[in-house]
């Protein structure tokens, strides 16, 4: 079971996946049950994170009812209870630290964050609240926790990643070592006539697609189009598309066809090609060569990935001296 917990990626990705991450199911009210659930696990400072909030967020996040996942493995699912168990105790500390800061969000702000996920997953406002519905939470409870994580995002941007700086000495370094990463192989987009012996033991019909195959090429000299002979004459793949097949890598090709394109330029088309069921003709419609691409061009890749490992680096380091001001109890 694959079960991937940091917490810088989970915050900062989360606000754009809201629809699928809803607030757990209310069960039906048994008061021994909910001394059970709302037992605390966890003291944070003046905040506690009890039993329940625990399962819901273990469930929330493997898709799996705890007892069924302890069944399945105590191993992982201590594991993973421990983890989640972590992430929220660090919630508990942002959320002070939010308070400490007096960082607000508007309403115009919660309105906005919920039409983004409505335009990214397709979804009417109709949509939206039947899923609400479906998952057993409230509308407004929805909009609370678009609010806490928009808050939580507005800290992170305020304490960490306003302090991050990059060089461009910086993002240099990394393309020189790791120019590999940034390599193209060589492609190319082929189209092609095929011309379909239909007796094969009949040398005449072999010399007459030879013919006809010839006058095409005549015919493309002349000026007409490749893509209309081929749908008129090709019986082979793509013949209704101007005979496109597609883009290749030349690795792809066999030995044959990559010798007969490589001395092709884009635009230009073969001699016919003698096949054991007919006689093609191919025409290269485009060709990129392979190599490294150059440093502008992948710049602001580069960045964002040293972005995001200095994000990480520095938000564990923030919240670490955060936890050592924190009075911190865990309860099993």
């Amino acid at each position: 079971m694959h079960f991937h917990l940091e917490p810088v990626q989970r915050t900062a990705c989360r606000v754009i996946f809201f629809v699928s991450l809803f607030i757990a199911s209310v069960l039906p009210w048994d008061p021994a049950d909910a001394e059970i659930r709302n037992r605390v696990v966890a003291i944070v400072n003046d905040e506690v994170v009890t039993l329940h909030e625990l399962n819901d967020r273990l469930q929330e996040l493997t898709g799996i009812p705890p007892d069924e996942f302890r069944a399945r493995s105590e191993d992982q699912y201590l594991d993973a209870r421990r983890r989640v168990l972590d992430m929220l105790i660090n919630e508990k500390i942002a959320l002070e630290k939010i308070k400490e800061l007096d960082i607000k969000v508007s309403e115009k702000a919660v309105d906005a964050a919920i039409e983004r996920v409505k335009m990214e997953n397709q979804l009417t406002h109709e949509d939206l609240l039947a899923k609400l519905k479906a998952d057993g939470t409230s509308y407004r409870a929805y909009r609370e926790e678009v609010k806490r994580e928009l808050e939580r995002m507005q800290l992170i941007n305020q304490e960490v990643k306003s302090k991050i700086f990059l060089r461009e000495e910086d993002l240099k370094d990394y393309y020189e070592e790791h120019m590999d990463e940034f390599c193209t192989k060589a492609r190319i987009r082929l189209a092609m006539i095929f011309l379909r012996q239909k007796d094969l033991s009949k040398q005449a019909e072999a010399e007459a697609l030879q013919k006809e195959a010839r006058a095409l090429l005549t015919r493309l000299d002349q000026g007409e189009d490749f893509g209309d002979l081929a749908r008129k004459f090709s019986d082979g793949p793509g013949a209704q598309d101007g005979g496109d097949l597609g883009n290749f890598e030349m690795s792809e090709l066999s030995p044959q066809m990559a010798k007969i394109v490589q001395g092709l330029a884009p635009g230009e088309v073969s001699a016919p090609i003698a096949v054991p069921d007919g006689v093609q003709i191919i025409k290269v419609v485009e060709k990129h060569e392979g190599g490294v691409k150059p440093f502008e061009q992948v710049k602001d890749a580069i960045h964002r990935i040293l972005f995001r490992q200095e994000l990480d680096k520095k938000y564990s380091a923030w919240l670490k001296r955060l936890k050592e001001n924190a009075y911190t109890k865990i309860i099993f």
